[in-house]
């Protein structure tokens, strides 16, 4: 599982023009599942995200969390996320988990980020075309790779 959470002032996915979701100050996360992923990437992606800090305490030091801010969180699913670069100029997406696969583990990576939490939450819509509108604050980016854990 491949995330790239990205520090935002404000956020919105849209599908056909239409906005499905929307953010204010916090965490723009894209998600990508591969064939590989279990329930123990899940756990360990949802508490990276949950715990990342990445926000300004009052010194201007990164050492909040998206908790700590009362930060709002938009999940958005991108297989491109696993493209495969090395031979030729024509991304490979064989990593990338299939529908049947990604869709489930996406769901339960966004019900356990929802789970025990006041955060708001809003989602892109999983397969759609979507497009995202972002305001990334620092700017902060981040890569994160549940089988690279470093």
């Amino acid at each position: 599982m491949r995330i790239v959470i990205q520090r935002v002032v404000s956020a919105a996915v849209f599908v056909n023009s239409r906005v499905i979701g929307s953010i204010n100050r916090g965490l723009l996360v894209f998600v990508g599942i591969e064939d590989a992923d279990t329930d123990d990437d899940i756990r360990w992606m949802v508490n990276k995200v949950g715990g990342i800090r990445i926000f300004n305490d009052p010194a201007g030091v990164m050492n909040l969390n998206l908790s700590d801010v009362n930060g709002e969180l938009l999940v958005v699913s991108q297989f491109t996320l696993h493209a495969s670069t090395k031979k030729g100029n024509r991304p490979s997406y064989i990593r990338a988990a299939k529908r049947e696969t990604a869709i489930p583990l996406y769901e339960k990576f966004c019900a356990e980020l929802e789970t025990g939490t006041t955060l708001r939450i809003q989602r892109g819509e999983f397969g759609a075309d979507m497009k995202v509108e972002l305001i990334n604050d620092g700017p902060v980016t981040i890569l994160i790779d549940s089988k690279n854990r470093e």
